[in-house]
């Protein structure tokens, strides 16, 4: 017999339980896109506690949608490893160019963050970050229906030692830690230099050299990566993504080592 109390029971404390242990994390990864997710993927196989807080119902960034609503993808020879690791399905329709689908290709990517044992929240927004002695050191989160809706609800606070903007073109947080430190960033004009017009092959290229720190223990990947620092964008290409995150997750294993 099912009862719908115990139902609501079981919802509510397996999740604040989860939550309650996410207040503390090495890295949190602020937006579950493709660099967001393989970063997470990358970090938690190295048992390095993870945890993602994406702003939408569902993960994924614009990778569901692929080019114009066709939900396929393409990627380049250079991430082709990262697909067969994670068990991807790709067909090469040309040297060089290969075609997975969208959806299978979000699915298996959350399905194998989630299985290192990173956590992923959904529907949380961050607004603002915790600075201290100039070191970024957690994030300030609250539910995105809250920010929505334009209500009057204080937030909550998250503390880890490293942060990575996987925000997309936005780069929500560095934005914020902009507005909060002004023309401080570690980038040729101390502020967000912002997105060029798409180019696909410059592009993938930047969004690598890109993916580096920002401000102290503050990391970018993925499109924030390409916004902060001056990059084009590529378009319906997710090579590049999919390289930021697994770049930006040894980063940071590699600062773990000498910290």
């Amino acid at each position: 017999m099912l009862d719908e109390i115990k139902i609501t029971r079981a919802i509510i404390d397996t999740y604040f339980k989860k939550l309650i242990d996410a207040l503390e994390s090495e890295v949190i990864i602020v937006g579950a896109g493709p660099s967001g997710l393989t970063a997470g993927y990358y970090l938690g196989k190295e048992k390095i506690k993870t945890t993602i807080f994406e702003r939408n119902l569902r993960p994924g960034g614009g990778m569901p949608g692929g080019g114009m609503m066709f939900n396929q993808m393409v990627i380049q020879k250079e991430a082709k490893e990262i697909f067969e690791e994670l068990e991807i399905s790709l067909e090469e329709y040309e040297a060089n160019y290969f075609t997975a689908d969208t959806l299978e290709a979000l699915g298996i990517l959350t399905a194998k963050c989630l299985q290192t044992g990173t956590k992923i929240f959904n529907l949380i927004t961050c607004e603002d970050v915790l600075i201290r002695e100039e070191k970024i050191c957690g994030v300030v989160i609250n539910w995105t229906s809250v920010e929505e809706a334009h209500l009057h609800v204080d937030p909550l606070t998250v503390r880890s030692q490293y942060v990575i903007d996987a925000s997309g073109h936005q780069a929500e947080v560095v934005r914020i830690v902009e507005k909060k430190i002004g023309q401080r960033l570690f980038t040729p004009t101390g502020g967000i230099i912002g997105e060029g017009p798409m180019w696909a092959e410059t592009g993938e290229r930047t969004i690598l050299e890109n993916t580096k720190e920002v401000y102290h223990n503050l990391f970018v990947c993925g499109m924030a990566a390409n916004t902060v620092f001056g990059g084009p964008r590529m378009g319906p290409i997710f090579g590049g993504m999919f390289l930021s995150g697994r770049k930006v997750a040894q980063l940071i294993k590699e600062r773990r080592k000498i910290s």
